[in-house]
């Protein structure tokens, strides 16, 4: 039996791919519906978006490196129910809001940075459980759980996507029926002892995870790729991709859903192409080139062409995504001992959930200054500048999977 028949055939590993999914529409649709809310309901110009969005996404970098801290000396499982069963009442706050025709800048920016918080401070126990489900076959576990991640992406921005037809109300109801079921899915999950029982203060766990993330060079220099990356390329998606859908096409918030939809199912096509492909003897060779493949992508975008290459961009955009996210979770999750894991996994998580909203302050800058297009200028640079650096001065490109 092959490695990718052992982890479907997983039960643990089943019910781990249901928690997430189900906890994954949530947070998929949150993407949409806070930028869309600020762009489109509210009307902010893009220096302000940034900013509310910079307000929303910043306070959990300190969030997501308490949250790794923490899961590591408890049960990852436990921790989830907690702040799973909490998270309901964001959503229906907001409802109750907007019940009341209150909504406003506050008001989004509170159940926005509710929201953030749950994220940041989940996200490491999430991530910490896969391995223990996975057993030896984690580069294909990291690549299957990816792919159904954005899969569930897809329905959760499709939701979010009629909020024009349908209201709000109802698509936040159903942001709040996704994180129920989730917790329900994380409630079946086996309990675990925690691989850590001392009763060290948070600090002095964050700064022991943060030692063993620079004791260790290609984990230290992948993040390091990942969060430069993701300040000018998932801020570019966060901020710069609906202020071209709405300005440079003219769509609405069903449009932005649908182009959403093809980034993630391009991202998820990668995904399942690299499940049959793993497990990779150098994942740090085709992620450093990936990288810098982006460049060619987000240069097709700048140009301004008609809207149907346009689509086609995103879909290879979302197809490069897929790669780099996934190759560089792959090598910071098999690289990670089990006493740190969660602690290095929340530093991994904090350049894809902390950078964006970096690179929002600055891109919302760029584009009432610049221009809307021009903002994606940036990230084409950095593309260039993180692959010579990776292949020239840093160990990455000859990183070695010890799956082999």
């Amino acid at each position: 039996m092959n490695q990718t028949d052992i982890i479907w055939r997983n039960y643990e590993f089943r019910l781990y791919l249901g928690s997430t999914a189900f906890s994954g529409v949530a947070f998929a649709m949150q993407q949409l519906l806070l930028a869309w809310i600020l762009i489109d309901i509210l009307e902010l110009p893009a220096t302000q978006v940034g900013v509310v969005q910079a307000a929303v996404g910043i306070p959990g970098i300190f969030l997501m490196l308490l949250g790794g801290a923490r899961a590591d000396g408890v049960d990852p499982r436990s921790l989830l129910l907690q702040v799973y069963s909490l998270a309901p009442l964001l959503p229906l706050f907001l409802i109750v809001i907007i019940s009341f025709e209150q909504l406003g800048v506050l008001s989004v920016l509170l159940w926005g940075l509710g929201m953030s918080v749950v994220v940041s401070y989940s996200s490491p126990a999430q991530q910490a459980i896969l391995n223990r489900v996975a057993s030896s076959a984690v580069q294909k576990a990291v690549s299957a759980a990816t792919a159904i991640g954005f899969m569930v992406q897809m329905l959760g921005l499709g939701v979010a996507g009629t909020m024009d037809a349908l209201g709000l109300m109802p698509v936040l109801s159903f942001q709040a029926l996704c994180i129920v079921l989730g917790a329900f899915a994380v409630r079946r999950l086996n309990p675990r002892v925690p691989a850590r029982t001392g009763s060290d203060s948070a600090l002095a766990n964050i700064l022991a995870g943060l030692k063993a993330v620079y004791q260790h060079k290609v984990i230290l220099q992948v993040l390091a790729i990942n969060f430069v990356s993701s300040i000018f390329n998932a801020g570019t998606f966060m901020t710069v991709f609906p202020f071209i859908i709405k300005r440079v096409y003219e769509g609405d918030a069903l449009l932005l859903s649908m182009m959403m939809i093809i980034f993630y199912g391009g991202a998820t096509a990668s995904n399942f192409i690299m499940i049959r492909l793993m497990p990779l003897t150098h994942p740090g060779r085709a992620f450093l080139i990936t990288q810098f493949s982006r460049m060619l992508i987000l240069g097709i975008m700048w140009i301004n062409p008609n809207f149907w290459l346009f689509a086609l961009a995103t879909i290879g955009w979302g197809l490069n995504m897929g790669v780099t996210t996934t190759l560089a979770r792959t090598i910071v999750q098999e690289s990670a001992s089990e006493e740190y894991r969660a602690r290095i996994l929340s530093v991994y998580s904090l350049g894809l959930l902390g950078s964006p909203p970096i690179g929002a302050l600055l891109l919302g800058w760029i584009i009432e200054s610049f221009g809307t297009l021009n903002a994606l200028v940036p990230a084409i640079i950095i593309s260039i500048i993180l692959f010579l650096y990776g292949v020239f001065w840093s160990d990455v490109y000859q990183y070695k999977s010890p799956e082999h």
